[in-house]
């Protein structure tokens, strides 16, 4: 047993370092630096720490065990969270990934709070936590009056020229980091006060440099064009209560990573006619409560309530010895009821649950210090024995392999972003293709896939387009399609086939989400003029589309726009009317259903709509969109008769840009015949 005694300072030193790096940890090897790589390096840790146990118990065939009164409530949360990732989440895999509330996230999490429960060292975790507020204090400091703005930097350090730059991720989560340690600060020094004793230099400057730090921030998010969305709260609360609506969804929620789904089915008018319209959803709920009540039920809510609960309880507790923990109390006190606070009034994030179960683990740590440990000798139960160190083992490989699988697929797919701004199609295609091969479960992967293929077989097709500055008629048309060789056809038909492929895998995966069916209806219109009933596959699309997000503007404007292009003017209108009905201060959407009045030949009507669009456009802010519309007006007015003329029926100034649907050009003749596998309804 002493030869083992070096791995539990090796277990204390791999938490300080967790507790100190993981606020700076960030990595350029994936498309999102921070949260993904903090995730990761979580993950990273609990595997380390759970292969040393499984070490301690293979060498010593003892089973060391101290309880502690928040174990059962971790081991609640996480079979919580896994219930409503494999009975709720259409897609288990990102469920699993997601970097804010998701299966190896709390996974991780509730492993790493276990072990620092049962660390009494905690005088050396309160200064690696504060050694690391203090650095991101700094960085907060120094980015907010930018001393290098006009530096000559290489390009790897352009970063440094940032003002919103934090190695935390995002603007938000430094305050809230940084306001947690402000209040924890001034906690100690009020503790150190009231008991008259000395004030420690750490803490004050503690204080300082994290309340700066957070108020510099603060204010730069409250500045004009600091572009902070966050979810509506009233939309947040709804999207919650539709939850009960289901006994299943009511228990284990929509499902994690799944916010988005509910939320589009909550929005309505008053949405649409707020400036977020355009966003079509959110992936995170405005309060953090919220978010694990929808995702994950009255299950979830149950055990998160619980971990609150004990939290609250453990820091009155700490009270009752006021005189031993003066200083403690004060600023666990405070500071947990500022964490309250933002998971009551803000989205759910990583470094807000990190706080939270640091914190969780420190309290416990104090309440059970001097709790005796239970020792089990395994050496006579050959069986048992064996079997946890197997089980041990297989547990961290082969999650190690997994988590390494799916990084390594994150990795490809950020250099493949690296092909873009190279210019190189190649490193494009080539590191998007092993993405999706590494790890054929994330929907970002499949639809930027599927649009790399599109654009693919685009390009070939531009060899039958004429110069931008041309026009081409149909003769010259067929003339020009003819000079595509067989493989040009092959390598259209092929690359639209993968990209339909790739847009349905994305559908397949999560087919409640709306984005995921414009992305499939988008592709399919691209290929309306080479591809044989692409226009039915693309009507479909749209139409599960709108299922999906029913209050999206967009969505029937668009499918208004494929039947406008083939010429149905009927059913052009009527989608072109909802989208009206539904964002009624929308100056495209009166301006496609003017054109498709004027198609159907109702020219007092389309005359009238189109006055409509003149009130609802700022010919200040919009001018060439206000002169295109006078000058569209001009022309119906001609088909009025003299005596009727066109009043306006709205009064709301917005900004859009006009685009009316026209009919592309046929590239191809004949068209390519796609499998039937190719269409929205085949698996």
């Amino acid at each position: 047993m002493n030869q083992l005694a070096f791995l539990k300072p090796i277990k204390t030193a791999v938490l300080a370092i967790t507790i100190f790096l993981f606020p700076l940890f960030f990595l350029p090897f994936t498309q999102e630096y921070f949260l993904t790589n903090k995730l990761y390096f979580l993950g990273g840790v609990a595997l380390i720490l759970v292969f040393i146990s499984t070490l301690e118990l293979a060498f010593s065939k003892k089973l060391e065990w101290k309880k502690t009164s928040i174990d059962n409530l971790l081991l609640l949360v996480v079979i919580s969270t896994a219930l409503s990732i494999v009975l709720s989440s259409p897609n288990k895999v990102q469920a699993m990934l997601n970097p804010n509330f998701g299966g190896l996230l709390i996974a991780s999490l509730s492993l790493i709070t276990y072990y620092l429960a049962r660390e009494k060292n905690w005088g050396l975790f309160g200064k690696a936590a504060m050694a690391s507020a203090v650095f991101l204090g700094i960085n907060a400091l120094v980015f907010f009056f930018q001393p290098l703005k006009n530096a000559n930097l290489p390009v790897a350090l352009q970063f440094l020229k940032n003002p919103f730059f934090t190695p935390l991720g995002s603007q938000i989560d430094l305050v809230y980091f940084l306001g947690f340690f402000a209040i924890f600060a001034f906690g100690r020094l009020l503790g150190a006060t009231k008991m008259r004793q000395s004030v420690k230099p750490v803490d004050m400057v503690l204080f300082i440099i994290s309340f700066s730090g957070a108020a510099l921030t603060g204010y730069s998010l409250l500045k004009p064009g600091a572009n902070l969305i966050l979810p509506p709260f009233r939309l947040s609360w709804y999207a919650a209560v539709e939850t009960l609506k289901n006994p299943l969804t009511a228990l284990f929620g929509v499902g994690v990573d799944n916010f988005a789904s509910i939320f589009t089915r909550v929005k309505d008018l008053a949405y649409n006619q707020s400036p977020l319209w355009e966003t079509s959803s959110f992936n995170l709920s405005r309060s953090a409560i919220f978010h694990v009540f929808t995702e994950s039920g009255l299950f979830g809510l149950i055990a998160f309530g619980l971990i609150i609960s004990v939290l609250v309880k453990s820091v009155l507790n700490l009270r009752k010895n006021e005189q031993a923990h003066a200083r403690s109390y004060l600023a666990v006190f405070l500071s947990s009821a500022f964490l309250l606070i933002i998971l009551t009034l803000f989205p759910i994030s990583l470094p807000v649950l990190f706080l939270l179960f640091v914190t969780l683990a420190y309290v416990a740590s104090l309440q059970h210090s001097h709790e005796s440990t239970s020792h089990f000798d395994l050496s006579n139960i050959l069986p048992v024995y064996l079997g946890m160190v197997i089980i041990g083992l297989l547990l961290v490989g082969s999650s190690a392999y997994l988590m390494g699988r799916t990084y390594m697929a994150e990795a490809y797919f950020k250099r493949s972003l690296d092909g873009i701004t190279k210019n190189n199609a190649k490193i494009l295609y080539d590191n998007q293709r092993m993405a999706v091969i590494t790890n054929a479960y994330i929907e970002r992967f499949r639809i930027n896939f599927a649009q790399t293929n599109l654009l693919i077989a685009n390009n070939v097709a531009a060899k039958a387009q004429p110069p931008a500055s041309q026009t081409q008629t149909a003769e010259e048309a067929q003339k020009a399609a003819a000079s595509l060789t067989e493989e040009d056809k092959q390598t259209i038909g092929q690359a639209i086939q993968n990209a339909i492929a790739e847009a349905k895998a994305a559908v397949a995966l999560n087919p409640q989400k709306g984005t995921n069916w414009e992305n499939l209806a988008v592709i399919y219109r691209n290929v309306l003029s080479v591809a044989q009933g692409a226009d039915a596959w693309t009507i479909s699309s749209y139409q599960r589309a709108i299922v999906a997000d029913p209050q999206n503007p967009s969505y029937r404007l668009n499918l208004g726009g494929i039947y406008y292009t083939l010429g149905n003017y009927d059913e052009a209108k009527n989608l072109f009317q909802q989208s009206i009905a539904v964002k009624p201060d929308w100056p495209n959407a009166y301006y496609n259903y003017a054109w498709a009045a004027f198609q159907k030949a109702d020219y007092q009507t389309a005359a009238a709509t189109m006055q409509n669009v003149l009130t609802l456009i700022d010919p200040k802010t919009s001018k060439a969109d206000y002169d295109k519309a006078t000058k569209d007006l001009e022309e119906f007015k001609k088909k009025l008769p003299t005596t009727e003329v066109a009043t306006p029926s709205a009064e709301i100034q917005q900004p859009n840009q006009l685009s009316l649907p026209t009919p592309p050009q046929p590239a191809i003749e004949p068209k390519i015949e796609l499998p039937k596998t190719a269409s929205p309804e085949a698996r």
